[in-house]
């Protein structure tokens, strides 16, 4: 993991931040726009936290993307693609001139991660249920191979209703996997409802905590609060840690904010050319 900045230098890291998730989210939104299908809710919601990931905490190098001593980040909300391939952009992993492909035929971008089109993926999801138990594997392939390596899996708090989570998250409390990192992106929607209303979570950190791990509560949309979560995950041994992460569906634009159609569904042109003018800045 990166040491993360403290002081003046955290104040200077934190702007950086604000500004490269001012530049994910004008892509997000460009990308599904292009596309006219997509899932904007969900890529907005977790915009923050992959930019913390990236931008912060994870080392990783562009020049070497397959490098053996990198962190891992595993999307297993593979719906929210958009943030992953904004964020890599970013980073200077993927051209821009891809972002107008994502979702066609052939594209590196497709509509959920696959590695057979973009190799630089740590895994293909988008079968929600499954990312935490890739990312055992992954933890658990460091420890033997005595690496520092860390691994984080963005889960969705609709994808926690799915059994397997819950095997994967006990199966990880009792091997004490100190090098793993759950964060989920709790928006409260999902597909076709609110989380309450389908299967309640709460207490969801309570939960967390019954199979063994280490877990924070903090606003997903607030760069102090997610550096500091991401520092004490780092820290904290012989327990794997869950960040719970209170986030808006949509957030950054008002019309998207809290709102179930936003789940799935792209904007038009003139949409997104307000929701653009929302979030601001430039790519």
């Amino acid at each position: 993991m990166k040491t993360i900045a403290k002081g003046p230098e955290r104040d200077a890291l934190v702007a950086d931040l604000k500004t490269r998730a001012i530049r994910i989210r004008r892509r997000i939104v460009e990308m599904i726009a292009a596309a006219g299908s997509g899932h904007p809710g969900g890529s907005l919601s977790a915009v923050e936290i992959v930019t913390a990931l990236y931008f912060a905490a994870m080392r990783h190098k562009p020049s070497d993307p397959f490098w053996a001593d990198r962190d891992r980040f595993i999307l297993s909300k593979g719906h929210g693609a958009p943030v992953l391939y904004a964020a890599l952009m970013e980073a200077g992993y993927l051209d821009e001139s891809l972002l107008p492909t994502f979702r066609k035929l052939g594209s590196p971008l497709q509509g959920h991660p696959d590695r057979r089109f973009l190799p630089i993926l740590e895994a293909s999801t988008g079968s929600l249920g499954q990312g935490l138990s890739i990312g055992i594997g992954r933890a658990l392939a460091a420890r033997l191979d005595k690496r520092d390596s860390r691994v984080y899996v963005l889960l969705g708090d609709g994808e926690c209703d799915e059994g397997q989570i819950w095997e994967a998250a006990m199966f990880a409390g009792n091997r004490g996997l100190d090098n793993l990192c759950a964060i989920v992106d709790y928006n409260r929607l999902q597909l076709d409802g609110y989380v309450d209303d389908i299967q309640p979570l709460e207490p969801l950190a309570a939960k967390w905590a019954a199979f063994r791990w280490n877990v924070v509560e903090i606003d997903g949309h607030d760069f102090g609060q997610v550096l500091d979560a991401l520092e004490r995950a780092e820290t904290a041994k012989g327990k794997p840690t869950c960040i719970v992460a209170k986030t808006v569906k949509g957030k950054g634009v008002s019309f998207m904010e809290n709102v179930l159609k936003w789940h799935g569904v792209a904007p038009t042109a003139d949409e997104a050319k307000r929701a653009l003018a929302e979030i601001g800045g430039a790519r």
